[in-house]
């Protein structure tokens, strides 16, 4: 009997058997459906032998072979299996992140079609040959009125199966041909940073070698990532380029065939529908795709013939998945790197302390692009302005008006940016104190007023923006702080001529929205942007010449050993938004703090000494990147019911390391930041380690002693590297 083992999408660090029937043929990364007590699941064969433990009486068969799946390669199989061992993860669970959705994968197709052009004898025979099909007469159409009468790959790609039936039938009659790849376009002429930082990477192909890319706001590090990226795929490689946010993806796509015409890119992310994300899967798995680009799941892209990673903002830490597999995207794509024997570079105008660190010692190539990238532009001019001022508008003060204002006059554009959307953070009765308080967190609600409601941003619990107090009956309830929807209004009234677009999670919900707003900015269609971190990285927009920069002082009281840090990163990238191109640039900061070292620092375009001194004092305390962390994460309704799962947890992890002796330090659990989410209490612990090694010896044993602990009601999870404290 063929035994068949496998590793299904279920939270235990067990694999399953069962028995193959004859005449099905299977091999190790083969994607089947199998059964686990009712449910039907899709699983990975990890392994085919002969024997098993189980019972024969108990043994379920394989179902199928999910056939439109190519079997995951080796490399894809050892980085899950690398990804469920360092986080402790249930091997599974990874495996189920590798692949793209199950209800949107197609049976394997031919190898994607490249650009095809009308031949004489296709013009000369389509019309009369198509009879009253309208949709090949719809697809002649489209043909004969395209440039060259030339459908590009990225065109055909797109098109429908049947069309691209059609057109694989046209192909084989001669009434299309192919066309000639277009050769790759030279790249806009690099200044001498960048072709001193594309010429080490492009000299390292075929061999792996971490570098950090550290330039300036606007200093053109894509072009780096797209001129080594020309030479890799020009060797006959595949590129992955990682980014943080999806939004980022449409603007670099466009930037990619410009730059690459006539190679093929993939994208993959979150938000695609099932069958796109499964075609742009399978394209890369086949290497039919020459670039992959997209968020930290496209990591796990089987690549045929990868030659490059990039990961581009490499510090931010959407990177990191906060539930679910909880890995980090940029970390497992150094060991991809490794593992496949490729380059790798890390871009960033703010890089994260760990990778400074790894530069500063040597282990990574240190590459710097100190200037912008066009020859006039500069840094932008800050100044800062206090806070609380007696002319200010809804929080917006008079040297900032006064420079919109300028703006206006002069046809640029400007962006108030503040790190909240909604209209106001909370809403205050003035008689008796009251707040409206979510029901299910320990935080406050948010008022929207465009949709007349108070919502949690935490557990999106919501209800209608009450007419008065429910304590005390006063109908004087104000909404207290400011959002994006409070200064959207504020400067709409303030400016009525003014062109205004607020940015943000709730005005960009809708598929192609920001898309769509961003065109609009690129146009000049707009005046004023108000918006989150959304806009705070990796766009680019040459008339936009002013930045205001509200409620930064908020992050400054944080608890999270990472708020500095991140709020660092975020004010220098958002700042490098004004004056990207001729037109000089201006950031004014609203601070009750202008001394802080942070703001010291921004002023100075100086994050490389704001950065050593956050490492010296992470070196003190021995935190990342000078010690190792992973913390436990546990919620139930009933707060008893985690302090005492929380208990027994230190109490195992005591017995680990005193059984064990390795250098591993426990720290007492503490409620959560946000104690109460969603209806349940949450608390947490810590565990420390100077070194990795400690600490990855400790895990395995911890967990495995955290499975046998009683509490059922009780819901845990391990975080290794965690991205903060929650």
């Amino acid at each position: 009997m063929t035994i068949a083992c496998v590793a299904l999408p279920v939270a235990v660090h067990s694999l399953f058997d069962y028995w193959v029937p004859a005449g099905l043929e299977l091999e190790r990364g083969q994607v089947v459906r199998v059964h686990l007590g009712r449910r039907a699941l899709a699983g990975v064969v990890v392994a085919v032998g002969d024997s098993t433990d189980i019972a024969g009486d108990k043994l379920q068969p394989v179902d199928e072979v999910v056939g439109a799946l190519r079997p995951l390669p080796p490399d894809v199989l050892a980085m899950a299996d690398f990804v469920s061992r360092y986080y402790q993860e249930p091997l599974g669970l990874v495996l189920a992140q590798m692949l793209p959705p199950l209800a949107g994968a197609v049976s394997r197709s031919p190898r994607a079609l490249a650009a095809v052009a009308l031949t004489d004898e296709g013009r000369a025979m389509l019309p009369s040959r198509l009879g009253r099909s309208p949709r090949a007469r719809a697809l002649l159409e489209r043909m004969t009125a395209a440039a060259g009468a030339t459908l590009a790959a990225e065109a055909i790609a797109e098109l429908a199966p049947r069309d691209r039936a059609a057109l694989r039938g046209w192909l084989a009659q001669g009434w299309v041909a192919p066309v000639p790849a277009a050769p790759v376009l030279p790249l806009p002429a690099l200044n001498a940073d960048q072709e001193v930082a594309a010429n080490a990477v492009v000299a390292a192909l075929a061999a792996f070698a971490p570098f950090l890319l550290q330039g300036v706001t606007g200093s053109g590090k894509t072009e780096v990532y797209l001129a080594a990226a020309a030479a890799a795929i020009a060797a006959g490689g595949q590129v992955l380029l990682l980014v943080p946010e999806i939004n980022l993806t449409p603007q670099l796509a466009q930037r990619i065939h410009a730059a690459l015409p006539g190679r093929r890119t993939a994208l993959l992310h979150s938000r695609l529908a099932g069958g796109e994300r499964a075609r742009a899967w399978a394209a890369a798995a086949a290497g039919d795709a020459d670039l992959v680009l997209g968020t930290r799941l496209a990591v796990f892209t089987p690549l045929p013939r990868l030659a490059l990673i990039v990961v581009d903002e490499e510090q931010d830490a959407s990177f990191k998945q906060q539930d679910g597999v909880r890995y980090h995207g940029r970390d497992v794509a150094v060991w991809r790197a490794r593992q496949r024997g490729v380059p790798i570079v890390l871009g960033s105008a703010t890089p994260s302390l760990e990778s400074l660190s790894q530069a500063q010692r040597g282990r990574y190539a240190w590459l710097k692009l100190p200037r912008r990238a066009i020859g006039p532009a500069r840094l932008p001019a800050l100044r800062f302005e206090p806070s609380s001022d007696a002319g200010a508008v809804e929080g917006l003060g008079p040297p900032l008006l006064a420079a919109i204002d300028a703006r206006l006059a002069r046809g640029e554009q400007s962006l108030v940016f503040i790190n909240r959307r909604g209209f106001s953070p909370s809403l205050l009765c003035a008689a008796c104190g009251w707040q409206a308080g979510c029901p299910r967190c320990s935080a406050r609600l948010v008022v929207h007023r465009n949709d007349r409601e108070l919502r949690c941003h935490h557990c999106a619990h919501a209800e209608r923006l009450p007419g008065s107090c429910p304590e005390c009956g006063n109908v004087d309830l104000q909404p207290r702080g400011h959002g994006t929807q409070r200064l959207e209004q504020a400067l709409t009234a303030r400016f009525p001529a003014a062109r205004v677009v607020r940015v943000d999670r709730d005005s960009t919900q809708r598929r192609g929205a920001f898309v769509a707003m961003r065109e609009s900015i690129h146009a000049g269609d707009v005046d004023i942007l108000v918006g989150t971190q959304m806009l705070a990285k990796g766009h680019d927009f040459p008339r936009l010449t002013l930045v205001g920069v509200l409620g930064a002082d908020n992050a400054l009281y944080s608890a999270d050993f990472r708020a500095t840090e991140r709020t660092a990163a975020l004010l220098f990238q958002v700042a490098g938004r004004a004056g990207r191109a001729e037109l000089p640039g201006e950031v004014i900061v609203q601070t009750d703090f202008p001394g802080h070292p942070l703001y010291r620092a921004l002023a100075g375009h100086d994050y490389e000494s704001f950065a050593a001194t956050l490492l010296a004092e992470r070196r003190l305390t021995g935190l990342p990147p000078f010690g190792h962390l992973a913390l436990l994460a546990a919620e139930a309704p009933d707060r008893a019911d985690v302090d005492v799962f929380l208990g027994a947890a230190r109490a195992a992890a005591a017995d680990v390391v005193q059984a064990s002796g390795l250098d591993v330090d426990v720290y007492p659990p503490v409620p959560a930041g946000l104690a109460r989410r969603a209806g349940l209490e949450r608390g947490q612990m810590l565990v420390q380690s100077a070194t990795r090694g400690p600490l990855q010896r400790f895990l395995p044993a911890w967990r495995e002693a955290l499975e046998r602990l009683p509490g059922r009601r009780v819901r845990w999870a391990l975080d290794v590297d965690p991205a903060g404290f929650s």
